[in-house]
């Protein structure tokens, strides 16, 4: 898949410095940035994102990659796993989160992380009282709130990406452990 919109020339230090960050430019900015207010209103609020500590970086990280594998959007799920590497998590427990129903890698807690990012993602989401309350309990109001607030943003991001036609640009080729694909599921997009 390519972008659906050609990708628009990105002011040079904005594209100097995302190259000394990550290696490349995020396709996602280049795109977006035919709307400049646009693009720079979604990197300040991710930069805001990053700097939110209540909730477990692991748990964000893993809900953001089950996100993106539920909505298909394969750049998210390729960044999203690179992320995972630089943040030193558990690789090949990263690796099985779009398939993380089948697998046994996961405690209690990211299992029911997963399945409520899901949740969230469903149209229309099918968050349950008691799925809400249980996650409550165990992480407390702060870190709810920032997670249900992260999987919102990272849900408007993954379907941005999709709609405009932006796909996998290779970043997790850096990465030890392959990343496994999401079984096929009526209603589940394929990624990888």
């Amino acid at each position: 898949m390519s972008p659906r919109v050609p990708k628009a020339e990105l002011p040079t230090e904005l594209r100097e410095n995302m190259i000394k960050q990550l290696g490349a430019v995020p396709e996602p900015v280049e795109v977006v940035w035919h709307s400049p207010k646009v693009a720079t209103s979604n990197l300040e609020f991710s930069a805001k994102l990053a700097e939110w500590d209540a909730a477990d970086e692991g748990l964000k990280s893993f809900a953001h990659m089950a996100v993106a594998a539920q909505v298909g959007c394969s750049w998210c799920l390729d960044v999203g796993y690179f992320q995972a590497q630089n943040q030193n998590l558990d690789l090949a427990k990263a690796s099985q989160v779009p398939r993380w129903r089948e697998s046994d890698v996961f405690t209690p807690l990211e299992r029911d992380v997963l399945e409520y990012a899901e949740a969230m993602t469903h149209t229309p989401p099918t968050v349950t009282d008691e799925m809400y309350a249980s996650l409550l309990d165990r992480l407390g109001p702060a870190a709810m709130v920032e997670l249900t607030a992260y999987i919102a943003f990272v849900n408007m991001a993954t379907r941005n990406n999709n709609a405009n036609g932006v796909a996998s640009q290779g970043f997790s080729e850096a990465c030890e452990v392959p990343l496994a694909r999401r079984p096929e599921r009526s209603g589940a997009a394929t990624t990888a």
